[in-house]
Order: structure tokens, then C-alpha cells, then sequence
């Protein structure tokens, strides 16, 4: 679970207990005014969500390799920058390889003409993503993580609706949350049919340039649209425009178990009480997955 300025993992011990890892963010935006305007503000917290995501994942397979029985202290190794680096260039690669290149070139090989070449290759885009989310979840060890996902977000559903912490009410609430970043994946996609119309069919060299250097630009226009979203859930209108990435959560997302729910609850609980530390006067915390 992440908050404004500080982040909290819980990890289920082979031995049952739970054990919670807490870290500051130090975020370049604190520091730079530029990195907090529109759009690039998108960018900078991709990046550093998906640090947090490769830390957050290694802080959990070294608490799961510890042998049962072994104590509460914290795995003392962590990923390096170097090893971050490399995480985010294998998965950034394949992402783009896959999802920004490769309908691309399909597009162009099958002849599509300019007028329709973006919608076509936009269609091809989206049917890859949602036939890779559907093979993906059906290997046990996905299906687990995504009722973490799901856990994650029934936790904050119930949170902004005020009610207690725990499984059994938690339980009642939904699998589906607008700030998710399957909806985001989403609208990336959507979004990049709308800036590749201004470039039409070009060569194949300048096709794959343009789908890689305007990632950044459509990331952080998705970011946008996902943080107005989550400002305005009680918006009918919008939230029926964000409907097909809502829908989508439901490949990403399997109904959790209570002892799952405990997890999630418990690292929602520690990074509510380290942002009530660190602003008091706050109305409310805003927390994400």
C-alpha cells in the first residue's frame, strides 16, 4: 500500500505470521517544481510506482524463502539500483516490444491504410492485452496474486467508505477500484489511438520511433484522466466513460480469502498511521495499491 509520502508491504510468513515492511518516499517531485506539472507529474510517478512494485515483490519472495519458524527480522537483502534498473528495463522492454511494437507492425504488414491504420492497430493492441491478462490467469501462481489485487482493493473500498478494518466487512465490498492499474493499462492504449492519429502510417522505422518516444506522453496523459477519475467517483457520466477499464479488473482480479484480507488490511492499517504522522491535520488519506 502506498500513500503520500511513505510506503508499507505485509507479507505472509511460511510460518503464518505476518510481517510488514515499512519505507519512506523520497520523491523527485518534493524536489523539483517541473517534475509536479501535468503530464510529467505522470511520468515521474509511473517510474516510481513500478520501484516500489520490484521492492515490494522482493521484500515478499525473501520473506517466503525463509525457512518456517525462522524469526521476525527483515530479510537483510534488497533489490540494488542496478538490479532495479535491469527489472524495469526487461519489463518496460517487453511491455513495449509486445503491446507498442508488435501491433504496429502487424498493422503495416496486413496493409492497412492510413484512414484507418491507428483504429485497426488500437483494436490488434487491445486484443493482445486482454488475451495475455486471460492466459496469464490461468496459472495458479498468477491467480493468487491477483486475489492479493483484489484484496488490495476491497481494503480501500472499504476505507474511503468508512468502514472498520476488518475481513469479514471488508469482505462485502468490491474487487474493482478506479485508481487501479489495469485501468490505467487501459487508457494507455486508448489514449495512444488519439496521438498516433497525428502521424498517420509512416515508414517502418519512424512507426516503431513513434510508438516507443510517445510513451511517455501518453502515460502521463492516462495518469491524468486516472487521478481526475479518482477524485470523482461519484461522477455518473465519467465513471461510465472509464467503464471498460473497470470491467477489465475483472481478468486482474479473483474473490480473496479472509486470511488474504488480513494481509491487505494490515498493510493498509500501517501506512494509514505513518501518513497520519507525517500530516495530522489531513482530512483524509488517499492510498494506493
Amino acid at each position: 500500500m502506498r500513500g503520500a509520502s511513505n510506503w508499507s508491504v505485509a507479507v505472509r510468513k511460511p510460518n503464518g505470521a505476518i510481517a510488514q515492511v515499512r519505507r519512506p518516499i523520497q520523491s523527485a517531485m518534493a524536489k523539483h517544481r517541473l517534475l509536479r506539472l501535468p503530464i510529467v507529474r505522470g511520468v515521474v510517478a509511473l517510474g516510481e510506482s513500478l520501484a516500489i512494485g520490484f521492492r515490494a515483490l522482493a521484500i515478499s519472495a525473501n520473506y517466503a524463502a525463509q525457512e518456517e519458524g525462522a524469526g521476525d527480522e527483515e530479510p537483510a537483502t534488497e533489490l540494488s539500483r542496478g538490479a532495479l534498473i535491469f527489472a524495469f528495463a526487461v519489463a518496460i522492454g517487453f511491455a513495449v516490444a509486445l503491446f507498442k511494437v508488435t501491433p504496429a507492425l502487424i498493422t503495416d504488414l496486413i496493409g492497412i491504410q492510413a484512414g484507418w491504420f491507428v483504429i485497426v492497430e488500437g483494436l490488434i493492441r487491445v486484443t493482445l492485452f486482454v488475451a495475455y491478462l486471460g492466459l496469464i490467469s490461468l496459472l495458479p501462481d498468477l491467480r493468487r496474486v491477483f486475489q492479493y489485487h483484489a484484496a488490495e482493493h476491497k481494503a480501500i473500498n472499504a476505507y474511503e467508505a468508512g468502514e472498520q478494518l476488518e475481513p469479514e466487512r471488508v469482505q462485502r465490498f468490491s474487487l474493482i477500484h478506479p485508481r487501479c492499474g489495469t485501468a490505467f493499462l487501459l487508457w494507455v492504449m486508448v489514449i495512444a489511438i488519439f496521438v498516433f492519429a497525428f502521424f498517420g502510417r509512416p515508414a517502418w522505422y519512424w512507426l516503431i520511433a513513434t510508438r516507443i518516444l510517445l510513451l511517455p506522453l501518453i502515460a502521463g496523459l492516462a495518469y491524468e484522466l486516472i487521478r481526475f477519475a479518482g477524485k470523482h467517483t461519484g461522477n455518473r457520466v465519467l465513471m461510465t466513460l472509464l467503464a471498460p477499464g473497470l470491467w477489465l479488473q475483472r481478468l486482474t482480479t479473483r474473490e480473496p480469502t479472509l486470511d488474504q484480507l488480513e494481509v491487505s488490511i494490515r498493510a493498509l492499517r500501517d501506512v494509514l498511521e505513518l501518513e497520519r504522522q507525517a500530516a495530522p491535520d489531513a482530512e483524509r488519506v488517499e492510498v494506493m495499491a
